[in-house]
């Protein structure tokens, strides 16, 4: 599957009851993602964005956040003069899931 058969899916809402990705399965779904998708500590997914200026990290915080509410699934954004970060992971679970790394695939759709 690539980034963009990932984010032809949706994120699927955790119900608390499952356990979150590790090892081998976290490797297989980041390879799928575009390149700076980085799997931290086995907890989350971390990316940098850049930009020519404050203007235009903004504008794709807002349809990072448009993403979010239309998905269910809400990333941890940092926004700065020319660069934004995304934190992403399930936090009910506190940890990764296949969700996760769909809403990551859909970030660098809209980017």
């Amino acid at each position: 599957m690539t980034a963009t058969k990932l984010s032809a899916n949706e994120c699927k809402p955790c119900r608390g009851a499952e356990e979150p990705l590790k090892g081998q399965a976290l490797t297989v779904l980041v390879r799928q993602l575009d390149q700076g998708w980085e799997v931290i500590e086995d907890h989350h997914l971390k990316k940098s964005y850049q930009f020519d200026d404050f203007r235009q990290a903004l504008d794709f915080t807002n349809r990072v956040g448009e993403l979010a509410e239309d998905q269910g699934h809400h990333p941890d954004i940092h926004l700065a003069w020319g660069k934004v970060e995304l934190m992403v992971w399930t936090h009910k679970i506190d940890g990764l899931t296949e969700s996760d790394f769909i809403f990551a695939a859909k970030a660098d759709e809209i980017r």
